[in-house]
């Protein structure tokens, strides 16, 4: 099975890139540059007309490099491309990273058809061309051209991300590490001339590093193979799509992009909501979606406790939950009564749970632990506004302690700037995933809901 031969993208021994140059603002030096950085193996330079870079033994071709070669990463001119493949080929190179383009995107299907014809022949895996590669976390395998003084790499964690586009991908990774969220792996598999989409879904299938599984696409030359790998895969893991070209011009786009066939978004649609994917119509969304289903568990209905200390994000809440189909859960009138008891007079014990503009982290410790315990709660939302005067930092220990118990999924409604991104940031890497808006929190509630539904039909 290719899914079995993967691994030489993601787990090789030995590294050869191809197309090192001496210049450090070249594609070639920042690959090879970003690879010594990180990956854990042994890495050759390959390049005919030097002798040493960075500190590395020059290698004139790829055959010459006295050891074993997993896999190779290509950075040459793409008329340059099939002569390189073949001495991978010879070489026993398992898998190759075509970073170069100039092919399919740009009518170029002879050549593109040529590295395909001499990768059978060699049994050689080509990732690419016209892609930005791979990076695992892991193993530190970083085929990206895209220097980390400019994208930051993001830590260790358990979202894997798939992406026909590079760009996309590269500001994603950047944004991702910015905001405290850790990846498992990323592929950028841009014209898919061998590896596809859906080779890289069934991979991830038993990837013990891969937990949810968001995928940018724009088209695919093997939809029913794709539905059917992702029918297995979302029964296990939550898979996230983003499909662009959705409109006719759109479409035009995709070919010139990175020539796939877009097909009908109609078709997309109905082939995602069969085989279990979740659609994300924008790249906040996915995110959006996978931090919690990467952290929370999945609720066990569609009951949701509203605590705020803002009145108003409140009423926005509440209204986003009924546009959802959720409903709101019910404060019985023991419960009323004992949280009355512990709460200011002047808050209001409804749902939303209002403990007003002055709660301090004592009242919300008071509302968790209803929370926690009422029968009738499947998942909370919390809002808290940290501009308060009586909020403080103790608000961090209070929610993570609810956390660490992982009885219900707890998410995080928090608007404000530099003093809120902080505590976002701190509460992110606890695993409570954090949202700037009611509306972006109760949308991924009922994701949440729709796929856990999803789980009990299946």
């Amino acid at each position: 099975m290719k899914s079995e031969k993967m691994r030489f993208f993601f787990k090789p021994k030995r590294v050869a890139v191809i197309g090192v140059n001496r210049e450090s603002n070249k594609i070639g030096h920042t690959v090879f540059r970003n690879m010594i950085e990180s990956f854990k193996g042994d890495v050759f330079p390959v390049n005919p007309n030097a002798d040493e870079i960075l500190g590395h033994k020059v290698y004139r071709n790829v055959q010459e490099i006295p050891y074993r070669i997993d896999l190779a990463i290509i950075t040459v001119p793409a008329n340059l491309v099939p002569e390189v493949l073949k001495d991978c080929g010879r070489k026993g190179v398992k898998a190759v990273v075509v970073i170069s383009s100039g092919f399919g995107e740009i009518g170029e299907k002879r050549l593109e058809n040529r590295l395909l014809s001499i990768a059978k022949k060699y049994k050689i895996y080509i990732m690419g061309p016209n892609c930005i590669g791979i990076y695992d976390s892991s193993s530190g395998i970083d085929t990206l051209f895209l220097p980390r003084y400019k994208l930051r790499r993001p830590e260790k964690g358990n979202i894997a991300f798939i992406t026909q586009s590079g760009a996309i991908g590269g500001a994603v990774l950047d944004w991702m590490a910015y905001e405290g969220l850790g990846f498992s792996k990323f592929v950028s598999y841009g014209n898919a001339v061998d590896v596809n989409e859906a080779d890289i879904l069934e991979y991830l299938e038993n990837d013990p590093d891969t937990k949810v599984i968001v995928m940018y696409i724009e088209g695919t030359k093997n939809g029913r193979r794709l539905m059917e790998i992702a029918k297995r895969v979302s029964k296990k893991k939550v898979i996230i799509a983003i499909k662009a070209g959705r409109t006719k011009e759109g479409l035009k786009a995709v070919v010139s992009h990175t020539a796939s066939l877009g097909g009908e978004d109609r078709v997309y649609e109905a082939a995602f909501k069969q085989s279990g994917i979740i659609r994300a119509n924008t790249i906040t969304e996915a995110i959006n979606f996978a931090k919690a289903f990467v952290e929370q568990p999945l609720p066990k209905g569609n009951r949701v406790l509203i605590i705020t200390n803002g009145g108003g994000l409140g009423v926005m809440a509440t209204d986003a939950v009924i546009r959802n189909g959720l409903e709101l859960s019910k404060i019985e009138k023991k419960n009323a009564v004992a949280l009355a008891s512990k709460l200011p007079h002047y808050a209001a014990i409804n749902n939303p749970l209002d403990i007003v503009g002055d709660a301090d982290s004592k009242r919300y410790s008071y509302a968790l632990e209803y929370a926690e315990k009422s029968d009738d709660v499947d998942v909370v939302l919390c809002i808290a506004l940290m501009q308060a005067v009586s909020l403080d930092a103790d608000i961090i220990g209070v929610l993570g302690e609810f956390n660490k118990k992982k009885k219900k999924p707890l998410l995080v409604c928090t608007l404000g700037g530099e003093y809120t991104k902080v505590t976002t940031r701190t509460l992110q890497k606890m695993g409570i995933p954090c949202y700037k808006t009611p509306t972006e929190v109760v949308k991924t509630i009922s994701v949440m809901n729709q796929y856990a539904e999803f789980l009990r039909k299946h």
